[in-house]
C-alpha cells in the first residue's frame, strides 16, 4: 500500500510540473518558422498587447474552421485591440509540408510555426487540438479553450476586448 501511495505521489508531482494553467508564462521550446529558421517560444511578444496562441493540425477540420472564422475578422481585431495570433502546427515532420500549402491556400495572415517534435505542445499541456490560449501583454496565460464550436471565436474576441480594457475574463 505504501508503495502504491509513493508511486501515485511521484506521478502526480511529475505531471503537475508540466501543467500549464492561467497565470503561467509562455514556456520555452524550439519551433520552426515556415522558412525553416528556428525560434524559441519564450521570445513571443506583442509590444504589451495580447497574443492568441492557437494549436492546430492540417488533419483537424475543427482547427481549420476556427482559424478560418478568426481570419474573417482578424484585421478588425488587430485594429481594435492590437492582438496578434500565433498558429502552432502540431503536424510531424512527415506532414508538416502540408502546413505551407494550407496557410497559403487559406490566406491566413497569422504567424505560423511548426512544432514537429511536439515540444511546445507538451510544455503547454495540450492534449488535443484545437486548443487556444490567450496571453496578456506581459506574457502570462490568462485564458484557454479546448475544442471548437461555431461562435467560439466570438467568445475569444470578447475575452480579448475584456483583457485590453482590464476587465475580468469569462471562463
Amino acid at each position: 500500500m505504501k508503495k502504491i501511495l509513493l508511486i501515485t505521489a511521484a506521478v502526480f508531482t511529475l505531471c503537475s510540473a508540466f501543467i500549464t494553467s492561467d497565470g503561467d508564462k509562455i514556456p520555452s521550446a524550439t519551433l520552426k518558422k515556415l522558412d525553416g529558421t528556428k525560434v524559441n517560444s519564450s521570445t513571443f511578444s506583442n509590444n504589451g498587447k495580447p497574443i492568441v496562441i492557437s494549436f492546430w493540425a492540417t488533419w483537424c477540420k475543427p482547427c481549420k474552421k476556427e482559424l478560418d472564422a478568426i481570419a474573417e475578422t482578424y484585421a478588425d481585431w488587430q485594429k481594435e485591440t492590437g492582438v496578434k495570433l500565433i498558429a502552432i502546427s502540431i503536424d510531424d515532420a512527415r506532414s508538416s509540408g502540408k502546413v505551407v500549402t494550407d496557410v497559403k491556400t487559406k490566406g491566413w495572415e497569422y504567424e505560423v510555426y511548426l512544432d514537429e517534435n511536439s515540444d511546445f505542445k507538451r510544455a503547454m499541456n495540450v492534449n488535443n487540438v484545437p486548443h487556444t490560449f490567450l496571453v496578456d501583454g506581459n506574457g502570462k496565460i490568462v485564458w484557454s479553450h479546448n475544442s471548437y464550436s461555431e461562435g467560439d471565436e466570438d467568445k475569444l474576441y470578447e475575452n480579448i476586448q475584456a483583457l485590453v480594457k482590464g476587465e475580468k475574463l469569462k471562463h
